[in-house]
C-alpha cells in the first residue's frame, strides 16, 4: 500500500479553537449580506407598524407657559425665618418646586379654579363617574360626594397631561399640558401657573399667621416671668444692702482693691529696683555707680585730681617729695580725694534712703490690700444669690425684647404679598399638533426595525451550526479548504456544468486538483478517499470530477465506488453495476474483470452487488492488497467512500488510503458534524489533507473566491 507524505502545512490539533477575539468587520458584513433580506424584511415590517400606529393615533396639542422661580422673595422688610432659608448651593430647592408643580393638591386646585367638571371635553368622563357613583350608592342623593368623585376623576387626567420641563442653567421652568383640544391645553397650562403662584402666597400667609399667634402666647408668658425676676432682685438687694455702681463696674471695695493691687505691683517694682541699686552701692568704692558717673561735681573733682596727680608726677623727676611745692601738691590731691569720698558717700546715702522708702510703701500697701480682701470676700459671698437673680432678670428681659421685636416685624410683613414666582410667558393656543410626529416615528421605526433585523440576523447566524463559506469550514475542520464548488443554477446538472470547460463549476474542480498537486511534497497522493460527514453532500460528484480532472493531466486514474451501502458512481457515469468492488473483495472476480475503461486514462470500478456486511469486506486484507495491486497499475486511486458518521466503512477506508478529502455542503453540513467526523477519522490514523466546500453560493455570501462568474449567469 502506498503511503502519503506529510502535508507541508500541518493542521491544527483536534480540540483547539482558533483565536476568535479579533473583531472582523468583514465577517460581520458577510453575515448581514447573507441574511440581507431578513434584515430588510424586519426593518420594513417594524417601520410599517410604526407608520400605521402613527396614522391611527389621535393628534395631541401641547401648550406651555414659562414661570420664573427665584430662591428668595423681594425683601421689602428684613424679616428672616418665615420661610426656610435656601442656600445658593441647595440643589433640592428647585426639585421641591418641580414636585409641588406636579402635586395632586395643585392639580385639584386647577380643576376647581377652572371648573373643568363643567367643560364639554370632560363630559363623557363626568357622566361615567356619575353612573359609577349612582351604582355604588343606590337611592342616596349625596351631591357633595358626587362632586368630589368628579374632581378626583379629573385630577388624574390633568396630572397625566402635565409635563414640567426645567430650562437648563436658568431659573425658568416650562409648564406644558397636552390635550386633543388646543384651547383646553392653553387654558390648563395658564391655570397651573396662576394656581401655583396663589398656593405659594397662601403658604407664606399661613406661615406668618401661625408665627404671629405663637409669639403672642410666648410674650404673655415672658412678661410675667420678667416682672417676677426683677421684683425678686430688688427685694434681695435691699435685704443684703448691696449697691451696684453700674452694669459693667464692680463694687467700691472691689474697685479699690484693684487700684491698690496695681499700686502694690508698681511699689514692688520700685522696691526691687532700689534694692538692686543699694546692693550695688554698698560694695566697692562706689565710683562705678551710674549715679556717681552721672554726677558732674564728682567728675570735675576726678578731673581736677587727675590734673594735680599728673603735675605731681612731672615735678617728682626734679624735686624731692619734701620740697614745699611737692608737699603743697600732695595736700591738694588729698583734699580732692576727701571731697570725692564725701560725694560718693552722699550718693550711697541717697540710694539707701530710696530703698527704705520703697520698702515702707510696699509694706503699707500690703496691709491695705489685706483689709480690702476680707471686705471683698464678704461682699462676694453675699452677692452669689444677687447675681443669680440679676442674670435671670437680664435673660428674661432679653427674651422678651427679642420676641417683641419679632412680633412687630411679623405683624408688618404679614400684610405684604411678596412672591418669588412670576409668569414670564403665558401659554398660547397651539396651531399644530405636538404628537404624533410622523417623520420622527417613522425614523424611530426604521432605526428600531434595522436594529431588530441586525440582531435577529446575528442571532440566527450564531445559532446556525451549518458551514456557509470556506472560512467557516476551515475553522470547523482546522484544516485547509482546497476549493469551493459553486452552487449550480436551477435545472442545471453536474454533467451540463462540466460540459463547459470554462464554467465556474469546472474551474472549481480544476482548482481543487491543483491544490492536491501541492498537498504533499511528492505531488498527488497515490490513493485518495473522498468522504463526508453525512449523506448527500456531493462527495460522489467530487470524486468523479477529481478523477476525471486528474486523468486530464496524463495520469492513469482509477475511480472506485467504495460506498457498498448506497453506490452512485455507476449512475453518475452511466455504467453497469453487475460486478465491482464487492466481487473483488469477496474473491468472486479478478480486477481485470471489473475495471471499466472510460478513456483519457480514466478507469472505473463500480461497487458491484451490495454485500450483507460491508465492514467485513473493507476491514480484511483483501482491500489492502487490492489497493497495492491497483497502485502498481495506476498513478492515482480515487475512492468514493460512504459518510463518516454512523457507519464503520469510512474509517476503515481512510485507514488504508494514503490521504482523505472531506466534502461538506454549504448551508447543510453542521460544524459539530465535521468535528465529530474528523475525530473518528483521527482515531483510525487517517491522514486528512483538507476539505472541499460544495454548493457554495458566492453571490449570497458577498465574497469573491476567484471565479469570474457563476454558471447560472452565463
Amino acid at each position: 500500500m502506498t503511503t502519503m507524505t506529510e502535508h507541508p502545512l500541518l493542521p491544527e490539533p483536534l480540540g483547539q479553537e482558533p483565536d476568535s477575539d479579533e473583531i472582523n468587520l468583514l465577517e460581520y458584513w458577510r453575515i448581514l449580506r447573507e441574511r440581507q433580506w431578513l434584515v430588510v424584511g424586519v426593518t420594513a415590517a417594524v417601520a410599517l407598524v410604526a407608520l400605521v400606529l402613527t396614522l391611527l393615533a389621535t393628534p395631541v396639542f401641547r401648550a406651555g407657559s414659562t414661570l420664573q422661580i427665584e430662591r428668595e422673595t423681594i425683601q421689602l422688610l428684613d424679616v428672616q425665618g418665615l420661610q426656610p432659608a435656601e442656600s445658593p448651593y441647595d440643589i433640592d430647592f428647585y426639585q421641591t418646586q418641580y414636585e409641588l408643580l406636579q402635586s395632586r393638591s395643585l392639580a385639584q386646585r386647577v380643576v376647581q379654579d377652572l371648573r373643568l367638571v363643567e367643560h364639554p371635553y370632560f363630559a363623557k368622563t363626568v357622566a361615567a363617574v356619575d353612573e359609577a357613583f349612582n351604582e355604588r350608592n343606590p337611592g342616596k342623593a349625596n351631591a357633595l360626594g358626587k362632586a368630589q368623585a368628579r374632581e378626583d376623576a379629573l385630577v388624574g387626567t390633568v396630572m397625566g397631561g402635565l409635563t414640567v420641563e426645567p430650562v437648563r442653567n436658568s431659573r425658568l421652568v416650562r409648564v406644558n399640558f397636552d390635550s386633543p383640544d388646543p384651547q383646553l391645553a392653553a387654558r390648563i397650562s395658564n391655570g397651573y401657573g396662576d394656581a401655583f403662584i396663589a398656593s405659594n402666597i397662601e403658604r407664606r400667609f399661613d406661615a406668618s399667621s401661625y408665627a404671629k399667634k405663637y409669639l403672642e402666647d410666648r410674650l404673655t408668658q415672658l412678661k410675667g416671668k420678667l416682672e417676677d425676676s426683677e421684683r425678686d432682685l430688688v427685694t434681695f438687694s435691699e435685704k443684703e444692702q448691696i449697691v451696684s455702681v453700674g452694669e459693667d463696674k464692680p463694687s467700691l471695695d472691689a474697685q479699690n482693691l484693684g487700684d491698690i493691687n496695681s499700686a502694690l505691683a508698681a511699689a514692688q517694682s520700685a522696691r526691687i529696683k532700689a534694692e538692686a541699686q543699694w546692693r550695688q552701692a554698698s560694695t566697692g568704692d562706689g565710683l562705678g555707680l551710674p549715679q556717681v558717673v552721672a554726677n558732674t561735681l564728682i567728675q570735675k573733682l576726678r578731673e581736677q585730681r587727675a590734673t594735680l596727680s599728673a603735675d605731681y608726677q612731672q615735678k617728682l623727676g626734679t624735686m624731692k617729695p619734701d620740697y614745699p611745692d611737692m608737699v603743697r601738691l600732695h595736700n591738694q590731691i588729698g583734699e580732692v580725694d576727701r571731697q570725692i569720698a564725701t560725694e560718693v558717700g552722699n550718693v550711697r546715702a541717697a540710694l539707701q534712703a530710696e530703698y527704705g522708702a520703697a520698702q515702707e510703701q510696699e509694706t503699707l500697701l500690703q496691709e491695705r490690700i489685706a483689709g480690702l480682701k476680707s471686705d471683698v470676700l464678704d461682699l462676694q459671698g453675699r452677692s452669689i444669690q444677687y447675681n443669680i437673680l440679676k442674670r435671670e432678670a437680664e435673660t428674661n428681659r432679653q427674651l422678651y425684647d427679642a420676641l417683641l421685636q419679632r412680633y412687630k416685624e411679623i405683624g408688618v410683613a404679614g400684610g405684604i404679598g411678596a412672591n418669588n414666582i412670576s409668569v414670564v410667558d403665558r401659554a398660547q393656543v397651539p396651531d399644530f399638533p405636538h404628537s404624533p410626529r410622523k417623520a420622527l416615528n417613522l425614523a424611530v421605526g426604521l432605526l428600531l426595525g434595522g436594529f431588530l433585523g441586525v440582531l435577529l440576523a446575528f442571532l440566527l447566524h450564531y445559532l446556525d451550526k451549518a458551514v456557509h463559506n470556506p472560512k467557516a469550514l476551515e475553522t470547523a475542520s482546522r484544516r485547509p479548504v482546497l476549493g469551493a464548488i459553486p452552487l449550480l443554477g436551477k435545472g442545471a446538472t453536474p454533467a451540463q456544468a462540466v460540459a463547459d470547460l470554462r464554467s465556474p463549476f469546472s474551474e472549481a474542480y480544476r482548482s481543487v486538483r491543483t491544490a492536491l498537486q501541492f498537498a504533499t511534497s511528492s505531488g498527488l497522493p497515490r490513493s485518495l478517499l473522498i468522504s463526508s460527514a453525512g449523506p448527500a453532500e456531493g462527495k460522489t460528484t467530487t470524486a468523479v470530477e477529481l478523477a476525471r480532472n486528474i486523468a486530464q493531466l496524463g495520469k492513469r486514474v482509477v475511480l472506485i465506488d467504495a460506498d457498498l451501502r448506497k453506490p452512485s458512481v455507476h449512475r453518475a457515469l452511466g455504467l453497469t453495476n453487475e460486478a465491482g468492488l464487492s466481487n473483488l473483495l469477496a474473491g468472486a472476480a479478478a480486477s481485470a474483470q471489473v475495471v471499466q475503461t472510460m478513456g483519457d486514462g480514466l478507469s472505473v470500478i463500480t461497487s458491484g452487488p451490495i454485500p450483507p456486511s460491508p465492514p467485513e469486506l473493507l476491514g480484511g486484507h483483501a482491500f489492502a492488497e487490492l489497493l497495492q495491486e491497483l497502485g502498481q497499475r495506476f498513478d492515482v486511486v480515487v475512492l468514493d467512500g460512504p459518510p463518516v458518521l454512523g457507519l464503520a466503512d469510512a474509517p476503515l477506508l481512510a485507514h488504508h488510503a494514503a490521504a482523505t478529502l472531506l466534502v461538506a455542503a454549504a448551508g447543510e453540513t453542521r460544524s459539530d458534524a465535521i468535528d465529530a467526523a474528523l475525530r473518528r477519522l483521527n482515531a483510525t490514523g487517517a491522514r486528512v489533507l483538507g476539505s472541499v466546500l460544495t454548493r457554495f453560493d458566492a453571490k449570497r455570501q458577498g465574497e469573491n473566491y476567484g471565479y469570474a462568474y457563476e454558471y447560472g449567469g452565463r
